[in-house]
């Protein structure tokens, strides 16, 4: 019998005779019962696409892993609330302020929904890179949770996971039916009106077929003023296998229409509740269909291909109710009363308060890859190689207009009906990216494997500015522009017992600059993400370096642990430099940062007990020198001999804004009963800077933000064998007020939210995190097999 085994990372299939008899001693439901079980042995995918993989003990990294089972247990709504609470290194940034739009941070790098934030995290589902083309945003509604069998966390700039892989990986695979059999259905509600319901099937057909279909509906008010979000999934998928081959395609569809309003002045929490919210609305639509095909065929018991082809199409559309930055009111001409419905645009552009600011987009991408993976000896010793290509091609189109407005008494925009050209935008950005990639393990005996690795990427970024075409013109976005590097990487791992591992390793990655961010790094031209670009100087390729080691291993038989020490170095990073406090400003290559520090983890259990502890020191910092235009920094330098600050000076060991030093998490799960389970969450960081204080010299209000602790609660109590469970969750038991991220910034609001009427204050903005809110809901599993 030929066994394929799904686990780790990559959902890697490793299929030696004894971890076949392995996995058939503990899980094969008839039969006589085995004299003993063998050991459970955890394997780790080395590349994202399906292949043979490593015991993790061989991985020269400290991979995180968990199933699909744990998140359903926690209920968590993303799996970024997942990492969130659950997995070291890792915190998030609620600056939209809706659930399904965070900041995701690992070793203080991020994936992110918003254009502007510096990318470094690339994020995979079943083998295809999801990070989209346009700015390699990360859009965490399109993942389906109720899909989802497991993920890894691979840390490092590890360069088989490709172009953005500068701090980690992230690696999700979807269930099939073959392997997730039976159905359940799932509802839930509770605090902000929200209601979720879920439901999925998947089974395996007398013709050998399988299947898997998942559902997702979810509808909330948002516990922000005027937030609501309307989030709909469904996910699809089919299979067919036999002892050589395993066939499976997957269809993905969304249609989501999500509203969080964003950053929010600090004195508006105080005096309007800690609900408010600046202008509105903030809404984004997206759409998407997504087919993956992936395969893989064994030719004999050691070698195998693998394949993944795939068609992914995302439709995105945006409606921002905004400040107009352009008024003036020391210009003689500025005149509220002359923002009217047909008023001409100079007037508008000068007289109106507000502007809505409207884009459209559409992604379309494709791609292929192939690998062979070879698990023969070589020399007598233990090896594992694997070689594949890659071609990834992506359209993305977008479109952005400008609406005049009067901000009404709710701050809200209304718009007017007259627009402006000066931020108008027609672009095709067209990325190509061919990819040759390698890896290599070898065991020289039981204790030492080495591992060798290198990936070629080859793209090539077209951009065509439909509104001026010629590329001659200075205001045109129109260029090519071809960035071509090799990765390397070497690892050890040292194994003298089967509880106790060391690892050493380097590697590097790097990402391309993508289509926003060639089409805006003029200073002179600053844009206003995502709606305005303009024609702009060419940015670098951006290069990451890390250096990382670690221990893992087991104290006892029930108490496990991991350390790793890294060291990340960027070179030529990307940021968006503000030009001013109103979101203006460009792309550029600001030299070095660097990203060092320690994870620990600690797990066990202790009879009905199961807890995990775990600790990140993250230390982010700038290596060079730059300077940023910035008025609002106490600490601003007169750089254009006005008499007043204009510009601030980032030296090399100031810290990245938006990153906590220090962060704890704990978990822990009493079996109260047999049918009623009890778990906990305690989350804490320590304080970080906010963004405008880059260089961290702001001796004002906002400089920082403050650190903060929550505790969320979750049970759930199954009714014997009926597959019947109802469950609960609470997060922020204690009701803690406190922000996830800052800015400083400027407002044009009194305290109590009246419109000044083009005069400016500072302002110390703020991402306050979610108040106490609970939810209940009820589950039903039927036709699952019975575990033993």
């Amino acid at each position: 019998m030929k066994l394929h085994f799904a686990a780790g990372n990559g959902a890697s299939r490793f299929r030696p005779r004894w971890l076949a008899l392995a996995i058939m001693a503990a899980y094969q439901g008839v039969g006589a019962e085995p004299a003993a079980l063998l050991p459970t042995v955890e394997i780790v995918g080395t590349t994202p696409l399906y292949g043979i993989g490593l015991p993790i003990e061989k991985v020269p990294a400290n991979v995180q892993t968990v199933k699909g089972k744990a998140m359903e247990e926690q209920r968590s709504l993303t799996i970024a609330d997942f990492m969130a609470q659950n997995m070291t290194g890792v915190n998030v940034n609620e600056t939209q302020g809706n659930p399904f739009q965070p900041n995701v941070n690992f070793r203080g790098f991020a994936a992110s929904p918003l254009l502007g934030t510096p990318q470094g995290l690339s994020v995979y589902q079943d083998g295809v890179r999801i990070n989209e083309a346009f700015g390699d945003v990360v859009s965490w509604d399109l993942v389906p949770m109720n899909a989802l069998a497991n993920m890894s966390l691979m840390p490092g700039s590890n360069p088989m996971f490709g172009l953005n892989t500068l701090g980690g990986a992230i690696s999700m695979q979807t269930k099939r039916g073959y392997t997730h059999r039976g159905g359940a259905v799932e509802f839930s509600g509770g605090s902000w009106g929200r209601y979720n319901t879920q439901a999925e099937y998947g089974g395996v057909a007398a013709n050998g077929v399988d299947y898997f279909l998942a559902g997702n509906y979810f509808d909330e008010d948002g516990w922000r003023d005027a937030s609501p979000s309307k989030v709909r999934q469904m996910f699809g998928q089919l299979g067919w296998r036999n002892e050589a081959t395993d066939l499976s395609l997957t269809m993905s569809l969304a249609d989501n229409n999500l509203v969080g309003n964003g950053l929010v002045q600090r004195e508006f929490l105080s005096t309007q509740g800690w609900s408010a919210i600046n202008t509105k609305p903030d809404q984004t639509v997206n759409k998407m269909a997504f087919l993956n095909f992936n395969g893989s065929h064994w030719f004999d018991d050691a070698t195998m291909l693998s394949v993944n082809a795939y068609y992914r199409n995302v439709r995105t559309r945006t409606l921002n109710g905004d400040i107009n930055d352009d008024i003036n009111p020391d210009d003689a001409a500025f005149n509220l009363s002359n923002c009217v419905a047909g008023a001409n645009e100079g007037d508008a552009e000068i007289s109106c308060g507000g502007a809505l600011n409207r884009s459209k987009s559409r992604r379309i991408g494709y791609g292929v890859t192939g690998q062979i993976n070879f698990n023969q000896d070589l020399l007598g010793h233990k090896n594992l190689f694997i070689a594949g290509l890659g071609y990834d091609r992506s359209r993305s189109d977008f479109q952005q207009s400008t609406e005049f407005g009067i901000i009404n008494g709710g701050r809200g925009i209304d718009g007017i009906g007259v627009f402006g050209d000066e931020a108008e935008v027609d672009l095709r950005g067209v990325n190509r990216t061919w990819s040759l990639f390698a890896t290599e393990t070898f065991s020289f005996n039981d204790v030492y494997h080495l591992t060798l690795s290198g990936r070629y990427n080859y793209t090539r970024v077209e951009n065509r500015d439909r509104l001026i075409p010629d590329a001659s013109d200075p205001a045109s976005l129109t260029g090519n522009h071809d960035f071509r590097r090799f990765n390397p990487a070497i690892g050890l791992a040292i194994t003298p017992t089967k509880t106790l591992s060391f690892y050493a390793s380097y590697n590097e990655g790097s990402r391309a600059p993508t289509a926003i961010e060639l089409g805006c790094a003029n200073p002179a031209q600053p844009c206003k993400l995502p709606n305005a670009m303009a024609g702009d100087p060419p940015l670098d390729m951006v290069v990451s370096k890390t250096f990382e080691g670690g221990v893992r291993g087991k104290l006892t038989s029930d108490i496990g642990y991991n350390i790793s020490l890294y060291r990340t170095e960027n070179s030529d990073d990307i940021q968006f430099i503000a030009a001013n406090s109103t979101g203006a400003g460009y792309f550029s290559n600001v030299g070095k940062t660097r990203r060092q520090g320690v994870d620990f983890g600690l797990n066990g259990e202790l009879g009905k007990f199961r807890w995990f502890a775990g600790y990140s020191y993250i230390k982010a910092t700038f290596q060079s020198n730059f300077a940023i235009a910035n008025d609002v920094n106490s600490s601003a330098v007169d750089t254009d001999s006005d008499g007043e600050g204009d510009t601030i000076l980032v030296g090399k060991g100031d810290s990245i804004p938006g990153i906590p030093r220090h962060q704890l998490k704990l978990r822990g799960e009493w079996e109260a009963l047999p049918q009623w389970t009890i778990g906990a969450n305690i989350v804490a960081f320590s304080s970080q800077y906010s963004h405008g204080n880059e260089n961290n010299d702001h001796q004002g209000a906002g400089a920082k933000v403050r650190g903060y602790a929550v505790v969320n609660m979750d049970t759930r109590y199954n009714f014997g064998n009926t597959g019947w469970q109802v469950f609960a969750k609470v997060n922020n038991l204690f009701d803690k007020r406190y922000y996830t991220g800052g800015m400083l910034g400027e407002t044009y609001f009194t305290a109590n939210g009246a419109f000044m009427g083009g005069d400016n204050d500072f302002a110390a903005l703020v991402a306050p995190g979610a108040p106490r809110a609970a939810w209940i809901g009820v589950r039903y599993e039927f036709g699952k097999p019975t575990e033993r």
